[in-house]
């Protein structure tokens, strides 16, 4: 699964950009292979722990104390969503935020999960169906790493993450999307085919932030909140299959999404919700990688073409 991902981005540095040397396409092929082998294939599926969680920490319960009606939550999207490779059920993101929702609202949370590992943006829209057959209150999405390896376009994939906020806004549902994480915090894939992957997936983390933010939903910007923890804390926040986060990176990230889930329903009493720092220009954004392609090409003796 993993050894095929880091194949397709290789694809999508070497094959989509354009203008790359015949020699720096070898580089970055022969650098899959490598990251392939470095990475290895994560083990086992996503617990599953959906259900009602208290404020006091605990559950699934078979059922709410009487007299408090549960927030329906609902979590969609992929692997980092369904929270692969955490070693116990209560490391889930989705269980994190329930109960640190639980908490904050002093309420319960009733958590289901329709994120399933391997899902791009193109799948949203199933998991949006099956969402909307008895509609939550609040629903997270975390998306975006599966479209950079699966060679989708930055354009088609940030629409559909907004199409997908929108209609469950035009239902009345309170959403918050965690955008693309940063695949250049992966340092089993080596340079410059991670450079090439940091580029492409911080471009479409803004662009899902323009999309979500214009269909009504919040937007936590995760690759520019938590790469550079990523970076430097590597051993920790990764899980052992070097891809995916480990259960301290999901409580990294829990941590910045819950504010802004409270936000999204009108009830955060915390301080302000963190925000990004300014990163490049507008034109970078539509060219997230052609920087490096230069560079490649300069290195293996070729000037790219303007």
């Amino acid at each position: 699964m993993v050894g095929a991902r880091v194949l397709r981005l290789a694809m999508v540095a070497a094959g989509t950009v354009g203008g790359v040397s015949g020699a720096a396409y070898g580089l970055l092929n022969g650098q899959s292979w490598y990251a392939r082998r470095a990475i290895g294939e994560p083990v086992g599926v996503p617990f599953r722990s959906d259900g009602v969680h208290l404020p006091d920490g605990t559950g699934p319960v078979a059922s709410p104390p009487e007299g408090d009606a549960p927030l329906r939550l609902a979590v969609l999207g992929d692997s980092s969503a369904a929270g692969l490779g955490v070693e116990a059920p209560d490391e889930l993101p989705g269980v994190r935020i329930a109960r640190g929702l639980a908490a904050e609202l002093e309420r319960p949370v009733d958590l289901t999960t329709y994120a399933i590992v391997g899902s791009t943006s193109r799948d949203l829209a199933a998991q949006v169906d099956a969402a909307l057959v008895a509609p939550p209150q609040l629903v997270l999405v975390i998306i975006g790493a599966n479209d950079v390896t699966a060679r989708l376009s930055v354009a088609e994939c940030a629409a559909l993450l907004g199409a997908a906020v929108a209609r469950l806004r035009e239902a009345g549902v309170g959403v918050v999307a965690g955008t693309c994480p940063d695949l250049g915090a992966i340092r089993p894939i080596p340079q410059p085919l991670r450079s090439v992957a940091s580029s492409w997936s911080l471009a479409l983390g803004r662009a899902q932030r323009h999309a979500v933010e214009a269909a009504g939903g919040g937007a936590v910007p995760l690759a520019d909140l938590l790469s550079p923890e990523f970076l430097t804390r590597p051993q920790e926040l990764f899980s052992p299959d070097r891809f995916h986060p480990s259960a301290a990176g999901y409580e990294a990230a829990a941590g910045l999404l819950l504010p802004a889930l409270c936000s999204a329903i009108g009830e955060w009493q915390g301080p302000p919700v963190p925000q990004p720092p300014v990163r490049s220009s507008a034109a970078e954004a539509r060219r997230p990688t052609s920087r490096v392609v230069a560079r490649l090409n300069r290195r293996f003796g070729r000037r790219q073409a303007t």
